[in-house]
């Protein structure tokens, strides 16, 4: 069972506080801009049902869940997504932009977590069936990160982790962009915001004049 790639789906991965939200509103105004419709989602979540698997995942007044739980409910929520959002949307021709995606599973609940990326590259496979055609990653010092994230009001279950699990996250995504050069932009998110939107907009348009001469 192969992935396929389409065109025009593009992930937003980074670890806390890389700053997803300041480039996924660059990227957003860059696509209307130019006219292109497109569908702006998020992981987990995305769905009704989808989300109410995010509070279960996130929540911190219920018991903690275990690391193949929380692997399992993120795979469940981005099944749903993947059917109920993302395909129908690729299908009538929109882009579609994700706040997370798989990568989000290997780098917290394989790296993170220290769960077998077989197993997940094996749910990938059977659940999930495509990848994106441009993971921008969003690559920040996890100090940096952590201390942006101070102040946005109460940490979810993750965010409330210790300091060497967001090392392990930030390791494990910068090996999956490593493995994957061509599908990856790294972008150092410490920079200012403008100068990360500037370069994660600049790949945008790279990828919408590469998937326009393609046609």
């Amino acid at each position: 069972m192969t992935l396929s790639t389409p065109p025009r789906l593009i992930t937003l991965e980074g670890g806390e506080g890389a700053g997803k939200s300041t480039v996924l509103a660059a990227l957003r105004g860059a696509l209307e801009a130019a006219g292109i419709e497109a569908v702006y989602t998020r992981e987990p979540g995305g769905t009704p049902l989808a989300e109410q698997i995010r509070g279960l995942m996130l929540d911190t007044h219920h018991e903690p869940a275990v690391a193949e739980t929380e692997l399992l409910l993120a795979f469940a929520a981005r099944a749903q997504h993947v059917r109920a959002t993302i395909l129908p949307a690729l299908q009538r021709g929109a882009w579609v932009v994700s706040d997370r995606f798989t990568d989000a599973s290997y780098a917290y609940q394989g790296a993170g977590r220290g769960l077998d990326l077989d197993f997940i590259a094996d749910l990938e496979r059977r659940v999930v069936g495509i990848r994106p055609a441009l993971t921008l990653l969003l690559d920040v010092p996890v100090e940096v990160g952590l201390q942006r994230m101070r102040g946005r009001g109460a940490a979810d279950r993750i965010e409330g982790e210790r300091n060497d699990f967001f090392e392990r996250v930030r390791q494990g995504y910068r090996d999956r962009a490593a493995a994957e050069p061509q599908r990856f932009e790294v972008i150092d998110a410490s920079q200012p915001a403008d100068a990360v939107a500037a370069q994660a907009v600049a790949r945008l348009r790279a990828l919408l004049a590469a998937t326009e001469a393609a046609r």
